[in-house]
């Protein structure tokens, strides 16, 4: 897949994660505020919130209980996650994906890749765009480690998105070009692009970074048409059922002209409610990295 291409789909698949469910916090804070979780639908308000300001640190504080949290702290330095990144499609590629936007020619590279295969392909594209969230639909529906939940919510989200596409003037030349030139001076302003540095700066630090790099990415989509933050501004967030610990809330919201309605299961741990999913992926990252990591040495008696 073109690098032109992939920090737009990234960004795309970014709010499915949010809506599951920037400002960066002041450098100088020394303890950030939690938000009020003591509510099924705060939970999700939270996190929705954190997403539409840019403010990934601040999801990642709140989507997890604190232990768990230190552990993927942990686990993102050692280079073993990079959760809540490791939720979305392309996060593999995303070292390469900021390399590339921020290497010195990218707008001279970017541009011209962009010349052989987009420029003037205007129905081609649209027709990839149909089968791509044909099989996309598929996927979800029916692999990856998805939860009911959200294989229901997913094959929605990718259905929007595609309709999105088969509308957005993806192969105008001007457009790119500007779309080109913001994102790699966003992608130069981030900080390390080398999976290495990511995780030696810390997942809070690269966090706070990214976030301010996904608003840029968000501005480019939303002048393509396809306006994440009117998404995150639509949310409605109401509680369906709860039993004791176990609650389940229903998410509406519209993206890009298309009407979402979904339900997201949440739990309660030491009195703050957490979205299940969430949680089931973190604690799968922090006993992944647990166990990739060697074990120490054996004393001799």
């Amino acid at each position: 897949m073109p690098p032109f291409l992939r920090p737009l789909l990234v960004a795309t698949a970014a709010a499915g994660l949010a809506l599951v469910a920037c400002r960066p916090a002041p450098p100088d804070a020394a303890v950030p505020l939690r938000s009020d979780l003591s509510r099924p639908t705060l939970a999700v308000q939270a996190l929705t919130g954190h997403m539409r300001s840019g403010d990934f640190a601040a999801f990642a504080r709140d989507a997890v209980p604190p232990a768990l949290h230190a552990r993927l702290q942990d686990a993102w330095r050692a280079g073993h996650t990079r959760w809540p990144l490791d939720e979305l499609p392309f996060s593999e590629h995303l070292p390469g994906i900021l390399g590339a936007l921020a290497a010195p020619d990218a707008e001279a590279a970017l541009t011209a890749g962009f010349e052989r295969q987009f420029a003037g392909h205007g129905r081609e594209i649209r027709a990839a765009a149909a089968t791509v969230g044909m099989f996309g639909v598929q996927y979800v529906s029916n692999q990856g480690d998805f939860s009911d939940h959200e294989r229901e919510h997913y094959a929605q989200l990718v259905t929007a998105v595609a309709h999105w596409a088969a509308r957005a003037p993806l192969s105008d030349r001007a457009q790119a070009a500007a779309a080109i030139a913001r994102l790699a001076e966003a992608a130069r302003a981030a900080g390390p692009t080398t999976a290495e540095g990511i995780a030696a700066a810390g997942m809070d630090a690269s966090l706070q970074r990214l976030g301010a790099f996904s608003s840029e990415v968000r501005a480019v989509l939303a002048g393509y048409g396809l306006d994440l933050d009117a998404a995150f501004d639509s949310v409605e967030a109401g509680l369906q059922v709860q039993q004791g610990d176990k609650a389940t809330v229903r998410l509406r919201y519209t993206l890009a002209g298309t009407a979402i309605d979904t339900v997201v299961p949440v739990e309660r741990i030491d009195g703050r409610w957490y979205l299940s999913d969430f949680l089931r992926h973190a604690r799968s990252a922090a006993s992944g990295a647990a166990a990739a990591d060697p074990p120490g040495p054996v004393a001799v008696p």
